[in-house]
Formats: structure tokens, sequence, C-alpha cells
């Protein structure tokens, strides 16, 4: 099951995110014993090009896992190429208004939603073998888009990205949100939690699911009796580090 069928289904979504460490081994490792329902790679603060998102991709699909990939809203072929790459959908970081929310609608849909170049020598199209038309009905349905919320900016006009057509869902950024609110690190100072509920209104305004990057228990139940659904618990880096600690933590003894 994609995730967003289970977003329409109402269940709750436990996903991770790879950049820095982005391997095919490491989506195979998570698949069999990280108890996730998908992850996604990040093209925003990392150098994953497409070459290896389309190893990614492909990794999830053989793990059970689904893929979407973080990408700033910087042009059309970085919005698009993920999902012919294989990926169930595209998050976009940095959004400040809505006339960049149509732009990247513009851009990831096919006509008449979007201007969308059509191209079916990919996994998207089984490579050639799915009708035009049907592939273009598919992807305007299948493929979904997320919009971050993570400026003030964002915030103040959540509502109005959600009600976008081809919006699927909104997802907040809590760092940069915290960030660009002036209280850095403090993902559960008053003006976040009031920039939380604010999205939570939106969202559950328009009828779209919202998710978030979590940081730790507090914050992500804090995010779930808001109704938020999908859940980012942990990226490549903080399982290295979680490992570690726990490493240390078994033989205290030994790291002194």
């Amino acid at each position: 099951m994609t995730i967003k069928q289970r977003l329409a289904l109402g269940e709750e979504v436990r996903v991770l995110s790879f950049g820095n460490l982005a391997s095919p081994k490491w989506i195979e490792i998570a698949g069999i014993v990280g108890g996730f329902h998908g992850l996604w790679l990040d093209q925003e603060h990392s150098a994953i090009p497409h070459h290896q998102i389309e190893l990614m991709t492909m990794a999830c699909r053989a793990a059970g896992l689904s893929s979407f990939v973080r990408v700033p809203p910087t042009d059309y072929a970085t919005v698009m190429r993920p999902m012919e790459a294989g990926a169930e959908g595209v998050m976009i970081a940095q959004i400040r208004n809505v006339e960049q929310v149509r732009q990247v609608v513009d851009w990831a849909k096919y006509p008449p939603i979007g201007t969308r170049g059509l191209y079916l020598a990919n996994y998207e199209s089984r490579f050639g073998t799915v009708d035009q038309l049907e592939h273009i009905q598919n992807a305007n349905r299948d493929r979904w888009l997320t919009i971050q919320i993570e400026t003030p900016e964002a915030v103040e006009c959540a509502q109005a990205i959600a009600e976008t057509e081809g919006v699927d869902s909104l997802f907040v950024g809590p760092g940069d949100l915290a960030c660009t609110l002036g209280v850095p690190g403090q993902v559960l100072h008053p003006k976040c939690i009031d920039a939380l509920e604010k999205v939570s209104a939106a969202a559950k305004a328009a009828g779209k699911p919202w998710g978030a990057l979590v940081r730790g228990a507090e914050h992500a139940e804090k995010c779930r009796s808001l109704g938020c659904q999908l859940f980012s618990l942990a990226g490549d880096l903080d399982l290295i580090h979680r490992g570690f600690q726990t490493t240390k933590k078994l033989y205290p003894g030994f790291f002194e």
C-alpha cells in the first residue's frame, strides 16, 4: 500500500529519511528490521544525483517500502524527475507563498492540470507498456505532492496552500520553522506550537492530511494530538548516532 493510500484511509505512517549516507544496502536493512512504511530521500541538503535516486527507489520497491523525494522548488526537472525515477511523490521544501505552489503543481502534473512533459521510457510508465492516456491519468492520480511548511509566511497561507489543486498534503519542517520564528532548536516553544496548531487547522479545513519531521517523543506526541498522520521519526545519521550511544551504554566500562 502506498503512503497516499494509507493517509487516505486515515492511518498513521512511519517514515525515515536518507541523505548523507544514502545507499541501497541501508534500504534493504530498513525494509527487513526497521518497521517503517517508507522513506524519503533528501535532494535539498545532500548531493544525491538522479541516477542514485533511481537505484534507491528501485531498492525501496524490492524492500517493500514507499518512497518520496524532497526537492527545492527551483526548476521543472528537479521537481519532475524523481517521479520518472519511480518515487511515489515529491516533497517541496522552502515554500513561502501560494504562487510557488502553483508553479510546482504545474511542473509535476500532466495536462490538463499542469504542463509536465510526456516521457514513457521509465519505471513510472512501466517502460512504455502503458497506454499514454492511461499513464497520464495514473500519474496525475497516483503521484503526489506534499508541501513543506517551514516559514512564518507559509504558516500564514497554509490553508490556501492545502486547498491548491494538485496538493495532497502538508509537511512541517520543525528545524527551519523554529529558526525562522526566532527560536532555533526550540521545537516546542509556544511560537512553534502555535504554528503547528495553525497548520493542523489549515489541513483539516482543506480536508488534507499533514505530516512532520518529529524531534523526540514529546514533539511527536504533540503533533499526533493535533491530527498529524505522517511521522518522520529518524534519519540516516540519527540511526548512526543512536547506534553509537547504545553501544556505549552497553559497555560503559570501555568508554571512559
